[in-house]
């Protein structure tokens, strides 16, 4: 997603996942997708990256990063990935084919983790490196209807040229809220290499759930109405209050579901359905479990109807293509999206920022 999101300027001249899963799908996608490397980044050497690359993106595992994960930071089993990808980039450094950009994309939790030293780690090993380093918030929210904030660190060699059109004087709320705090408590020898950058404000997004709904699904079959009333059971008095005055509308209404463990004002734990209707769905996330799925719910009147979303649906809301070839099993197809990327926030980056800094020249050769 981050390729299709970069779009056609771009030559991609390697790639690499460890999930085979993936791979499939890549491979389907963009034909015949040879410079793709199956495997473990640690198992990498820098003789099969070709050619001295002007972009490196990282999406590296968010397991022990995000507030629900292990909270065992950049040295839990999936995270410590980073370092792998890290080590490449050293030793492109010594052969002076490190990348002009690097893009390090993960959940914002990664900002308060290990209360905040892990993202202080990767900024100075971005800046040990020599690189310039700042970083965005960015929500697919404001791109597709879908609540889905990102952390994008985004580090650029200290030797380009740097546009005073990309950077900002102060930090903007809309990209830079979550960060601000961060970048108080950061050493000094950080804040002199950090930088805020600037992005256009996205247009308003007009598209809502419902226009990515269909009303013949393929790939998930409706709930029965004993399914249906069972969801409903699981909801506190505060959803289902908004539940009736969706009802009371008499109009076609999408809402979504997760079903969550809850306490309850006994201490006890139990499993709610908690609702959203504001025609925004949650974040996907890859189905490890019932509980990752996120549930359709259709209120029409007193009729209402539930059930998955589709493999389609999902990939609608990572804004791919109708014609993205997609799995043909329902948790593989949806796993593609619960892990990737929203396409048009890519874009809105490419657009915006990486590919002014990627044709930028280099100060020597601007002096």
């Amino acid at each position: 997603m981050a390729r299709l999101g970069l779009g056609n300027r771009w030559n991609c001249t390697f790639a690499n996942d460890f999930c085979e899963k993936k791979a499939n799908t890549y491979r389907r996608n963009f034909v015949p997708g040879n410079e793709l490397v199956v495997g473990d980044v640690g198992s990498l050497t820098i003789e099969q990256l070709p050619g001295h690359a002007d972009l490196a993106w990282a999406s590296f595992p968010c397991q022990d990063l995000s507030l629900a994960g292990s909270g065992s930071g950049l040295e839990g089993k999936r995270s410590s990935t980073f370092w792998s990808f890290w080590k490449l980039i050293q030793q492109l450094n010594i052969e002076h084919r490190a990348p002009k950009i690097i893009v390090l994309e993960n959940v914002v939790g990664a900002i308060k983790s290990n209360d905040g030293h892990d993202f202080q780690t990767i900024l100075q090993a971005c800046i040990t490196e020599g690189y310039k380093v700042g970083a965005l918030v960015i929500d697919g929210v404001y791109f597709k209807p879908q609540s889905r904030p990102r952390l994008f660190i985004i580090c650029v060699k200290t030797n380009v040229a740097i546009s005073h059109s990309l950077v900002a004087t102060v930090p903007c709320k809309l990209w830079h809220r979550p960060l601000e705090e961060a970048f108080k408590t950061l050493p000094q020898v950080l804040k002199a290499e950090w930088i805020w950058w600037h992005l256009p404000l996205p247009p308003k997004r007009v598209e809502s759930l419902t226009d990515i709904i269909e009303n013949e699904p393929t790939g998930v079959e409706w709930h029965s109405s004993e399914e249906t009333a069972y969801l409903l059971s699981l909801m506190s008095e505060r959803h289902l209050h908004q539940l009736r005055n969706a009802q009371s509308l008499n109009r076609r209404i999408v809402g979504t579901v997760y079903r969550r463990m809850r306490t309850d004002k006994n201490g006890s734990k139990r499993q709610r359905a908690e609702l959203r209707l504001d025609g925004v769905s949650g974040c996907l996330r890859t189905p490890v479990g019932g509980s990752s799925r996120q549930t359709l719910l259709i209120i029409e009147g007193t009729h209402i109807r539930s059930r998955l979303l589709s493999p389609r649906e999902a990939a609608r809301l990572m804004g791919l293509p109708e014609t993205y070839q997609l799995p043909t099993k329902y948790n593989d197809a949806y796993y593609i999206s619960g892990d990737g990327l929203v396409v048009p926030v890519v874009s809105w980056l490419e657009t915006h920022l990486l590919w002014s800094l990627a044709t930028a020249p280099l100060l020597s050769e601007a002096a």
